[in-house]
């Protein structure tokens, strides 16, 4: 529930206006810092912030998660401080790589909110800097031209996306995050809670091979049907970028993504696309709600971590919040929620989930991404598939000790 209570405690009101400021004025670093994250915008903006004061060193990495736990493994760490999520903090907490910050953040985190410490056993291991979740994003021109109501499910939406389909506005009608191995586990996954699908039994044996994991499957082939054919590369950014240029007209995108696709530096459809909640299936909403934020490195020098604490506050400063409100469902001070965040709070009110930040869930993910796409592509048949990604959960399982 953390995270639905952070979304329910700030308001939504109208979109403050951009403040043209320095916002990093009053911060200077003279320690050498590394850090890596994600690619999203959030992460773009905080970076900079950090690299204003001085001697940081930030790299930006979709694929960060592959490489975090090996080097921060190494002594001393090869990173600083690392962006985290509910997903990619377990393996780094299990491996006993991250720092507790609660000393850190007495002597210098002043300005941040009790509801950004991640807590773990009673210790602050991460700190959140912004929330997300997955909704739908739609061109209101395009449904409203052709007389469709906004979907609220999964099976109106794919028949909303047919009668685009049908009209030829569009090169596709949607796109979605499909891509081999990761993000292609991570829509099953939603899919699956969203038919109210629980993933183990009470022994942490695997649960899917069943009638509601047959039935995501069913549609995750209607959904590929209408899309770009190539939708095994589609990430966020390459279905962001197909809607910033028109070739799409619905997408369940991050809600990290909100600002970009109407932003009229980026957006050719600026201005055209309205967020709303995420679509349900036959159960509940299929979406999950994620803390995005940072963790430090245990292996490293405590002057180094004192400087990426002083660092990490300094990117979530209040200055630099305003400037970027749209870029984020930001968690720290300065935040004023507005269009863009619309679709995430629709989202979160309607019961969506968090994702299970467990470490059964981690085997599942990992199963599940490498398995999925040979259905896809007509390797294998769903029952086949389904029961080669239990196999290999419990391989999984059973090489970390989770299952005996």
């Amino acid at each position: 529930m953390f995270l639905k209570k952070i979304l329910e405690k700030i308001s939504i009101a109208a979109a403050v206006s951009v403040m043209a400021t320095s916002a990093y004025a009053n911060c200077h670093n003279d320690v050498p810092v590394k850090t890596i994250s994600n690619a999203f915008p959030a992460y773009e903006v905080m970076t900079a912030a950090m690299k204003a004061c001085g001697n940081v060193e930030s790299e930006l990495d979709k694929d960060h998660r592959l490489k975090i736990v090996d080097a921060f493994s190494a002594n001393p760490s090869l990173y600083t401080m690392t962006s985290l999520t509910n997903s990619t903090s377990v393996p780094m907490l299990d491996a006993d790589l991250l720092r507790p910050l609660d000393g850190l953040i007495a002597a210098h985190g002043s300005s941040l909110k009790p509801n950004q410490f991640i807590k773990i056993d009673g210790q602050t291991m991460a700190i959140a800097a912004f929330a997300n979740t997955q909704h739908l994003m739609y061109r209101k021109d395009i449904l409203s031209d052709l007389g469709i109501a906004v979907p609220t499910t999964w099976d109106e939406y794919i028949a909303a996306a047919k009668k685009i389909q049908a009209a030829g506005v569009v090169d596709y009608p949607i796109g979605h995050y499909m891509k081999d191995g990761w993000n292609l586990a991570f829509v099953f996954i939603n899919h699956f809670l969203g038919e109210g699908g629980d993933f183990f039994n009470d022994d942490w044996t695997p649960s899917i091979n069943n009638e509601k994991g047959m039935a995501v499957l069913e549609r995750m082939t209607k959904l590929a049907s209408l899309m770009d054919p190539e939708y095994l590369v589609s990430d966020t950014t390459y279905v962001t970028k197909q809607m910033q240029q028109g070739k799409i007209a619905m997408a369940n995108l991050w809600a990290s993504r909100a600002g970009a696709v109407n932003d009229p530096a980026e957006s050719s459809v600026s201005g055209k696309v309205v967020m709303a909640a995420g679509l349900k299936g036959s159960a509940t909403i299929a979406s999950t709600i994620w803390w995005d934020g940072w963790a430090i490195a245990k292996n490293i020098s405590d002057k180094e971590a004192e400087a990426a604490m002083k660092l990490i506050v300094a990117s979530m400063s209040e200055d630099v919040i305003k400037a970027h409100n749209d870029d984020a469902i930001w968690l720290a001070s300065g935040f004023n929620p507005g269009p863009a965040a619309a679709g995430a709070f629709a989202t979160a009110s309607q019961g969506a989930p968090n994702y299970p930040m467990t470490k059964y869930i981690g085997s599942m993910h990992s199963a599940l991404g490498k398995n999925i796409a040979a259905f896809m592509t007509g390797k294998k048949d769903a029952k086949t598939t389904l029961a080669d990604i239990e196999k290999a959960y419990i391989t999984d399982a059973k090489e970390k000790g989770l299952l005996k």
